[in-house]
């Protein structure tokens, strides 16, 4: 049987696995970007791309956490996006202050010519 339907009686309760992530000691708001970059783009230019987005957690306040990855999709699910990289945010208001920070500008000005198309997604984990 499923987990997500699996009933486990004890002492005559129901009781159903948590349908929720995993408990969070870290808060925050994730900022999730997945890129694809343009055909035609390098090595050396997709790793120079990279190193600039991860080095963001050291110039601009707020960020306390950062990772990324190529994808390695099993259900080719992931619309021709490459990349992944998952940011997280003290709060709202940090993610609010990094997008017109001038190191973040500065980053978007290097990707932009190398992107072919880009999907963010924020939220706030339950």
């Amino acid at each position: 049987m499923k987990a997500s339907l699996f009933l486990i009686i004890l002492s005559g309760l129901f009781i159903m696995p948590s349908l929720q992530a995993d408990d969070h000691k870290e808060t925050g708001i994730r900022h999730a970007v997945f890129f694809k970059f343009k055909d035609g783009t390098t090595e050396a230019e997709t790793k120079e791309i990279i190193d600039a987005f991860v080095a963001l957690k050291d110039k601009i306040d707020g960020i306390t956490a950062f990772e990324w990855g190529p994808s390695e999709s099993v259900e080719g699910l992931n619309d021709e996006f490459t990349h992944c990289f998952l940011a997280t945010f003290k709060d709202k208001a940090a993610l609010e202050a990094y997008l017109p920070h001038a190191a973040h500008q500065e980053f978007v000005a290097l990707l932009k010519p190398k992107l072919d198309k880009v999907f963010v997604f924020d939220y706030t984990p339950h």
